[in-house]
């Protein structure tokens, strides 16, 4: 469930990224948004639940604070480097700048997706195939 959410986030923000000035809202962000929205909800979950699996119970609530602050830490960084991203794109016409700095920041979403998904099938995932003890 995971890798699936993971791939149509990554889907959904590589289709989104390819805005510019003539983009029919449907097929060019409402369909998107859709695949993105399902994504982040298959993803959202198993991440928070990987985070803090094979967590002693007492140190439980340590893990999920801990979970929390690396979901806005992560957000807050990955804002920061889009914007940035963004901020470099320029064509000299105001309505296409806009277009044009949305499409870079949607392109390095969907490049940190990919960085995700690789992260999560070279950790997350093996680790979750082997068998461990858990203590209830």
């Amino acid at each position: 469930m995971l890798t699936t959410g993971l791939a149509l986030t990554m889907v959904g923000m590589v289709w989104l990224s390819r805005l510019d000035l003539h983009t029919p809202y449907l097929t060019g962000v409402g369909l998107p948004m859709v695949l993105i929205g399902a994504g982040q909800g298959l993803v959202l979950a198993p991440l928070t639940s990987s985070g803090v699996d094979g967590v002693d119970p007492a140190d439980a609530g340590a893990a999920s604070g801990l979970v929390n602050t690396v979901h806005q830490i992560g957000s807050a960084l990955s804002l920061s480097i889009l914007t940035a991203v963004a901020a470099s794109v320029s064509t000299g016409h105001e309505a296409a700048d806009i277009a044009a700095r949305s499409g870079a920041a949607l392109t390095g979403s969907a490049v940190l997706l990919v960085l995700a998904l690789a992260a999560t099938l070279t950790l997350i995932v093996p680790a979750r195939t082997r068998p461990h003890e858990r203590s209830l």
